[in-house]
């Protein structure tokens, strides 16, 4: 039998591996954001344009390349990063596989152009598909420069793949605010389709957090700040009062390189215990700096994975880091058992300032005078009692004579019946029962219905909603005053888009400015404390997949809104509402499931009864 085993040619190769490590348009941005801050670049921009299908260019002035090294670079594990397998261990820099440009050349039309400080003319390159197309040289400023387009231009299973340009350009955005926070030394600067998204000047850590997060997120930062042989950590975390019910504001460095640790996030929720409200996510943006030789990054190709060699002691210290913090800044509070309760000031007279205790002189007073007034009386209040007459007065006078009464006349019997015969009218039964504060039961003629009473508001507000949005407009209720919520820039992005199908369902939007809006209409059921809920919980929704179709879209926001705004488990309904609820329920089109097709309720006939006290 002949040999079936053969070497894949290298373009073949280039592109599987490149499944691996681009799999979508902010994984380049991600490795090209990287190469540049490891090109020890001052100033570093990012133009994207059709969320990076069209466009990806990363311009930086690092130190450049020479002519050898620009074409060696589009090789297969071609680096400059490490020499050996030991520098693993000693990583100062973001890459080291030398994998990432060559699997970006197999896949994508590459645009490459650079120059050393010392050198007089730079080098301009162009690869497609793997293939040089050319290489001459250029007057190019000193730097780097990569422009990648039409990615997947040989691979269009993959580039169907993707999602809308709203989804992908969220998911660039995330990747460029990670490397941006890492390095608050770096001027970044970001362009999507010929507009500025981000301007981030060099500052410190705390202003380039509030950059990105909107002017409003500084004061919900608390510093931490922890040095120990293990790990230097510092940092910031939120206060418990500004927790969101996403995971959006949680960011983990280490060694200025963004990681996601389960373990670690589990010890900041353990230091939050008792302090946030049930599924609440705290905000913190927490950097460790630890040995390189205790760490391995070369788990994964996008290096998001860290093993630690003492992740229990890195467990210990942030956790405890953290509640210091929280202690230290009162957002925690103390047990103090030294403390006299009894010398605590009333909450009510906290902030009352001390006022002069006021003195009344009687002048006219002479302790020498014969004649002392009573002082328990004053003149004029003492009044002598008069004796009340007795009760039996009250019928003096009056004769009760029976033939008086026999000589009075009284309406005829049937005017003053009732006008309805007694046995026509029916005492009102009760038709539902709440058990629980869960589930809603109303009797039917086979027997009797069990509702889930927080599914089936659920399914009524979906299809109030997605009529409003689809049919008619629905009604608005004016604020007196606009109530202002801040956002990030990449959350305003979103809600600019969503603004039509919000104002359809009964939001008003006085304006939309780059870091918060300003609402002046609400919908007849959200409440103004639940404004800033609904749009935060919609905004988590919708940033995980927004089909094109805009049906689609109403679709996903008529079913945050109806998940937000829908009665929780435990709530009291009175017997109004309850049957409110019922009789809304089977009004519905689809009263069988909720919108997220689980059932609202069940059925149970008497014949199922009877099964269950049968012997």
């Amino acid at each position: 039998m002949s040999s079936i085993i053969q070497l894949l040619p290298d373009h073949v190769a280039n592109q599987i591996a490149a499944g691996e490590v681009v799999q979508r348009p902010a994984s380049v941005v991600k490795e090209l954001l990287e190469n540049a801050v490891d090109a020890k670049a001052t100033d570093i921009k990012l133009i994207i344009k059709d969320a990076g299908k069209s466009l990806i260019q990363v311009i930086d002035n690092g130190v450049g390349m020479s002519v050898t090294d620009a074409r060696l670079c589009f090789e297969r594990h071609a680096t400059s990063k490490i020499r050996q397998a030991e520098d693993l261990f000693s990583l100062y820099t973001k890459g080291f596989r030398g994998e990432a440009l060559a699997s970006i050349a197999a896949i994508a039309h590459v645009e490459m152009k650079t120059k050393q400080d010392q050198e007089e003319l730079g080098v301009h390159i162009v690869i497609e598909g793997s293939k040089f197309v050319s290489q001459e040289p250029a007057v190019v400023p000193n730097g780097t420069s990569f422009a990648i387009k039409n990615l997947f231009f040989n691979i269009p299973a993959r580039r169907n793949f993707l999602k809308s340009e709203t989804v992908e350009q969220r998911h660039i955005v995330d990747e460029f605010q990670r490397v941006a926070m890492a390095h608050p030394n770096i001027h970044f600067t970001m362009y999507h389709n010929g507009s500025e998204m981000f301007n981030l000047p060099i500052s410190n850590y705390r202003q380039r957090i509030v950059t990105i997060f909107s002017g409003k997120t500084n004061e919900k930062l608390v510093p931490v700040k922890e040095e120990t042989d293990i790990v230097n950590l510092h940092g910031f975390i939120g206060k418990p009062e500004f927790a969101k019910k996403n995971r959006g504001e949680q960011f983990f460095f280490v060694n200025n390189r963004f990681i996601k640790s389960g373990y670690l996030h589990h010890a900041i929720m353990a230091a939050y215990e008792g302090l946030l409200k049930d599924g609440a996510q705290p905000s913190y943006f927490l950097y460790l700096d630890v040995p390189p030789h205790t760490i391995d990054i070369n788990i994964h190709p996008t290096k998001t994975e860290i093993k630690f060699d003492d992740e229990h002691a890195l467990y210990a210290i942030l956790r405890s880091a953290v509640k210091h913090s929280l202690g230290q800044f009162n957002v925690a509070p103390l047990l103090d058992f030294d403390r006299d309760p009894n010398l605590d000031t009333p909450y009510q007279y906290q902030n009352k300032e001390a006022e002069y205790p006021t003195i009344q002189v009687d002048r006219s007073y002479n302790p020498f005078a014969e004649d002392k007034p009573n002082p328990s009386f004053r003149s004029g209040s003492y009044k002598k009692t008069e004796v009340q007459p007795n009760w039996e007065s009250l019928y003096v006078g009056l004769k009760q004579t029976g033939q008086e009464i026999a000589e009075m006349t009284f309406e005829n019997e049937a005017v003053t019946s009732s006008l309805f015969d007694e046995t026509e009218t029916e005492q009102e039964v009760r038709r539902t029962y709440q058990i629980h504060k869960k589930y809603i039961v109303s009797p039917i003629k086979s027997g009797m219905v069990i509702i889930n009473q927080k599914r089936a508001h659920e399914r009524v507000l979906y299809e109030s909603f997605l009529t409003n949005m689809t049919v008619h407009q629905a009604a608005s209720q004016q604020l007196l005053f606009p109530l202002p919520l801040y956002f990030s820039p990449a959350e305003i992005t979103l809600i600019k888009e969503l603004q039509p199908a919000l104002e359809s369902t009964g939001f008003l939007f006085e304006t939309v400015h780059q870091d918060h809006i300003l609402v002046s209409g609400l919908p007849v059921n959200v409440s103004e404390s639940e404004v800033s809920i609904v749009l935060e919980e919609l905004l988590s929704a919708m940033q995980d997949e927004i089909p094109n179709q805009s049906f689609s879209q109403n679709d996903t926001i008529a079913k945050s809104m109806a998940k937000s705004l829908a009665i929780k488990t435990g709530t009291y309904l009175s017997e109004k509402e309850q049957e409110n609820l019922v009789h809304n329920l089977f009004a519905c089109k689809e009263p069988n499931v909720s919108p997220f097709q689980k059932p609202t309720f069940i059925t149970m006939s008497v014949e199922d009864l009877d099964k269950k006290f049968s012997l």
